[in-house]
């Protein structure tokens, strides 16, 4: 069975869908193309993210077997502790690919969509949806695209579809969805019937009726004005989510509780929640990679603008404005350290991608004393080389000098068994950290075989043990499959955290990760795990 999806239809339960072979579909009885035959899609190739735009190669699958990679998504458990993980197997799974041998194209993006909105990323999983064309639809991508649409508070995107689904994958929000896209054309008369037709034969009711009604008003001509009251409603569904987005509603903040967290990530996304609600999910949506620094930054600078944001929240502007752009560099610093919860604070993560250019902004003979914080700023957001300008400040054995020595692009030296020893783990876990630190070093080549033997050995860490996983990654590695690496480094990952996962893994990952030329985020990963370890 496929793994639950979340709740399409209008009452609270999933619904799941059998992994059979779609119903045929006879080319008479459909709607036809009214584009011209260059225009058509194939689904031999489907993704919406070419090589040329950062993607991966369309032969990120190889000769893979469609079906065992389709059973790796389905598995795999989202969201990841890694940011740097959760940004590569974004990229992997929205990229223009060749559909693997054995499954179908339809159905592969379907599986590629329910994993991104498994991962929080509403928009990226409604993207990889809508790459495929309408009459090439099966009923597993139906059921995903009405989710991918209602995560991403789209229900005019489900119009597109709503006749074929209705003929090959009917449920009761598609039946819901032909009323409110009714009244979205601005067809009131039509939607009206249909509306009442829904409440005769029990079709919706309650909050998921209203909710229907509501997105019927808001097309042209819709006339009527309906009040959400959320008593009583004691679970938040893709359903209520997507429709309370679409039509400005607020959901209480506690309802988010009843749904995972990547539903915070879809509010972080949604750009009909105002300012105020979106800055917690959108600093949580940072640390997980569904926000990049960049856009984190940008909320916050609108906050500073608008007059209804909180006072605790326009402070915390008010701070990284002069964390980025103050002339004097000890302000800059404190404001940070401000952002960061306190001069002997361990920052949350976020907070470091909060900070990271102006981290970047910093003199290393100025910032010493915060230079394990500064350089996991840098590094959250990629800025391998800048931070590598630090390695002749910062103390041999800190957190930054195993950070830079992990993620430093340009070093061509191997470490010695005495440069590893130096390291004492610094803040958080420093026994898993020394771990860490070896792995990461080991799956990089920059120990040299004696050392990572005698290291291994010292530090208790099992690199050469091997089970099916490890064997299916180092396959993938060997057969130059990116995109197959990638799944299996994230089935790897799947803790609650980076304390769950064995250096073992990490080495191995890493490993495999630059078996297949992504060396730069093999490295981005490791410096990772000493951050947040």
């Amino acid at each position: 069975m496929v793994q639950p999806l979340p709740p399409t239809t209008v009452d609270a339960a999933p619904a799941t869908t059998a992994v059979t072979a779609p119903p045929a579909i006879d080319p008479a009885t459909t709607a036809q193309y009214e584009m011209p035959d260059f225009a058509r899609r194939s689904l031999a190739s489907v993704g919406p993210v070419t090589s040329g735009n950062g993607g991966f190669d369309t032969a990120a699958f190889g000769d893979a077997d469609g079906q065992y990679v389709e059973t790796l998504m389905r598995r795999l458990s989202a969201p990841l502790p890694s940011r740097w993980l959760s940004i590569l197997l974004r990229r992997a799974l929205v990229s223009r690919v060749d559909t693997p041998r054995r499954t179908n194209g339809a159905d592969f993006a379907a599986e590629r969509s329910w994993l991104l909105l498994r991962m929080g990323e509403s928009n990226a999983a409604r993207a990889v949806a809508q790459s495929v064309d309408t009459n090439n639809y099966t009923p597993k991508l139906f059921q995903v695209a009405m989710n991918a649409a209602l995560a991403a508070g789209d229900p005019a995107g489900l119009c597109p579809l709503v006749s074929g689904a209705m003929r090959y994958a009917p449920s009761r929000g598609w039946t819901m969805a032909q009323a409110m896209c009714a009244g979205l054309s601005g067809n009131p008369a039509q939607a009206g019937p249909l509306i009442a037709t829904a409440k005769r034969r029990g079709v919706a009711s309650g909050i998921d009726m209203l909710l229907a009604q509501k997105v019927v008003g808001a097309g042209a001509q819709g006339r009527q004005a309906v009040t959400i009251e959320w008593n009583g409603v004691d679970q938040l569904t893709a359903w209520r989510f997507g429709l309370a987005m679409a039509t400005g509603v607020t959901v209480p903040d506690e309802l988010y509780a009843t749904a995972g967290p990547q539903v915070r990530y879809w509010q972080a996304l949604s750009p009909s929640v105002a300012l105020g609600n979106r800055l917690v999910p959108a600093e949580a949506a940072a640390g997980q990679g569904v926000l990049s620094n960049a856009a984190l930054v940008d909320i916050y600078a609108a906050a500073a603008n608008d007059d209804d944001v909180q006072s605790a929240a326009s402070a915390t502007a008010t701070d990284l404005q002069t964390a980025y752009v103050d002339r004097n560099p000890d302000a800059r610093l404190t404001a940070m350290r401000q952002l960061w919860g306190g001069a002997n604070a361990r920052p949350t993560y976020a907070r470091l991608v909060l900070t990271a250019r102006a981290a970047a902004r910093m003199n290393p003979a100025l910032g010493k004393a915060d230079a394990d914080h500064l350089v996991a700023s840098m590094l959250s957001a990629g800025m391998d080389r800048t931070a590598a300008r630090w390695l002749g400040t910062v103390p041999v054995g800190s957190d930054a000098w195993a950070m830079i020595m992990l993620s430093d692009p340009d070093t061509y030296r191997r470490l010695s068994y005495g440069d590893l020893a130096s390291y004492t783990g610094g803040e958080g876990d420093s026994a898993l950290k020394q771990r860490m630190l070896f792995a990461g070093l080991a799956g990089l080549g920059r120990l040299s075989q004696g050392d990572i033997e005698r290291a291994a050995q010292s530090l208790n860490v099992r690199i050469g043990a091997e089970n099916a996983w490890t064997r299916a990654l180092d396959r993938a590695a060997r057969d130059g499959q990116p995109g197959t690496v990638v799944l299996l480094a994230a089935i790897g990952m799947q803790a609650a955290s980076w304390k769950d996962i064995p250096p073992e893994a990490l080495y191995r990952i890493v490993g495999a990760l630059r078996g297949v030329g992504l060396d730069g985020e093999a490295r981005m990963i490791a410096a990772e795990a000493i951050a947040r370890a």
